[in-house]
């Protein structure tokens, strides 16, 4: 494919209050609202701005050679941090069966800090509520700040905070850990998906999505065979500190690492880059003209927010991340206790969790690059959670002594993340304007932290080892998630009819720089609704 943009020069007549260039005979054909508030555009218009009256093309090999950088740069750096703020969310999950419950002793292998089931469950849902408390503001502070300095700024925070609790020697003490950990890490999957829309198209988006959203796994993988090394170790030669504690030690110090790492290679944008030349920031920039949606806007828009908050989109992506967190909440909190109530020994539990994250992997590398291949992101993720369905009902409704097949089922409900990327995915594709997409996504995001914080409240002490009523709700919630994302698929085609019979209507005329002018996609006739 080769395509070219061809920059004309400026018209004798322009729009004096927006800057915008806007032929004579086409004014009133124009719709006021894309004037209105094009003095705040895109900083790609900046950049832009110099090539005015130049051409500009971009040959199918220029492309190729571009992605091809810019994802050897970003997505390795992408994804293992990704990787790591999962694994530094289920390091807890390792602890509990490492020592962390048990009461303080002289004995290493055997001293904690005395926490009882229910407090447990209030350490997993803490740092949510540290989540949950910080996710608008990170989210505005993305806008403001440069995008890779804050966001490298929050991963080196989130490590050194991590790497504290081995410093832990009371419940009180280990709250407020957990509370400041995902006030750090609230930056991170937003500022992710910001990063995703910036440097790639439409058609590119959900696979890079789902690859660096798979590396949940390959840290559910590491963490596993981290730990249960560290378990072993600590029990055969003995240790100073207790394994739990290393446990925490190793993840936080090796997140800050790569912390400092991520603050030199990734840029605030295309215009900063230090891995691409001149010439080269410019063509990055081009390549994503098609996505209308620039590569970011310092300028906060209230009507972006009120349009956010009144968009049936918006609130659909709230409560699918609501309900599908839930499940997420009580699983990676309880995960090894889980698989330690299929029948396992604690240390083998911990090596037995790591084939999920290779089921997780799989599903998401799969529908992510399908999504984007036939253009059906939603529909093509939605196997992923059936399959999840199924593995929870082999868990409720197995007998206890079929450890085997209740372990398969745990299995299976590693697939059910394919529709949570899908939809993150769809908030960098399918929301514009720089003010509401970081709405939007503190929306998605708060109602992920809400299911979280929900989640490990449905384990209750009393059901274990079976956790019948907490896995039935699991059940009911992914069920009700698959008739929000038919809501979604639906609507978004619905959109799509609407803006395509406005083009089509005699006098349309499209403004120059559109692209740029941040607009939001309901005010953007040329926005097309990814599926």
């Amino acid at each position: 494919m080769a395509s070219a943009r061809e920059k004309t020069s400026p018209p004798s007549d322009i729009e004096q209050e927006s800057g915008t260039v806007v032929p004579d005979d086409s004014k009133k054909a124009v719709p006021e609202k894309l004037l209105k508030h094009s003095h705040n555009a895109d900083a790609a218009m900046k950049a832009m701005a110099e090539y005015e009256g130049q051409t500009i093309v971009i040959t199918e090999e220029t492309n190729r050679r571009l992605l091809r950088k810019i994802d050897m740069h970003l997505m390795p750096i992408l994804c293992v941090v990704y990787g790591l703020n999962y694994l530094d969310k289920t390091t807890l999950s390792y602890a509990s069966i490492m020592g962390l419950k048990v009461p303080p002793s002289k004995d290493r292998l055997h001293s904690g800090i005395n926490i009882t089931g229910g407090e447990y469950s209030w350490l997993g849902s803490m740092f949510y509520f540290g989540y949950l408390a910080w996710e608008y503001p990170t989210n505005r502070l993305l806008q403001m700040l440069p995008l890779g300095k804050y966001s490298a700024f929050n991963i080196v925070m989130w490590g050194l905070v991590l790497a504290s609790f081995a410093a832990v020697e009371n419940y009180a003490g280990a709250l407020a850990i957990r509370f400041f950990l995902g006030v750090f890490e609230a930056a991170v999957t937003p500022g992710f998906a910001l990063f995703t829309s910036q440097w790639y198209t439409k058609k590119e988006q959900g696979t890079r999505t789902a690859i660096w959203f798979s590396f949940n796994g390959f840290a559910q993988i590491f963490g596993g065979l981290v730990a249960y090394g560290i378990a072993v170790g600590c029990r055969k030669y003995g240790t100073a500190l207790e394994p739990w504690k290393i446990v925490f030690l190793v993840t936080g110090l090796l997140t800050s690492a790569i912390g400092f790492i991520f603050l030199f290679v990734v840029p605030d944008n295309q215009m900063n880059c230090r891995w691409l030349s001149k010439e080269d920031r410019v063509l990055a920039i081009e390549r994503i003209r098609m996505n209308q949606q620039g590569v970011g806007n310092k300028h906060f828009k209230l009507y972006q927010l009120k349009e956010a908050l009144l968009d049936p989109l918006s609130w659909a992506f709230f409560f699918y991340a609501l309900l599908a967190d839930i499940p997420n909440g009580g699983i990676s909190n309880f995960f090894s206790q889980l698989i330690v109530g299929f029948g396992y020994t604690p240390e083998q539990s911990l090596l037995y969790g790591t084939p999920g994250g290779a089921v997780e992997i799989v599903a998401l590398t799969v529908c992510g690059y399908l999504g984007d291949k036939y253009g059906h992101r939603i529909l093509i993720s939605m196997p992923g959670m059936f399959i999840a369905i199924l593995g929870m009902i082999l868990i409720v409704a197995l007998p206890l002594e079929n450890n085997k097949g209740r372990l398969a089922g745990y299995y299976l409900t590693q697939a059910g993340p394919t529709p949570f990327v899908a939809l993150l995915s769809l908030i960098s594709s399918n929301v514009a304007g720089y003010t509401k997409k970081t709405t939007v996504a503190a929306m998605y995001l708060i109602g992920y932290c809400t299911g979280n914080i929900i989640g490990p409240q449905t384990f209750r002490v009393k059901d274990a080892p079976r956790y019948i009523p907490a896995e039935i709700v699991i059940v009911v919630c992914w069920v009700i998630c698959i008739f929000d994302l038919s809501f979604i698929y639906w609507y978004c085609q619905w959109q799509n009819k609407k803006k395509a019979n406005i083009r089509a209507q005699p006098g349309y005329v499209k403004l120059e720089n559109q692209e740029w002018l941040d607009l939001t996609d309901n005010e953007n006739p040329e926005f097309v609704y990814t599926l």
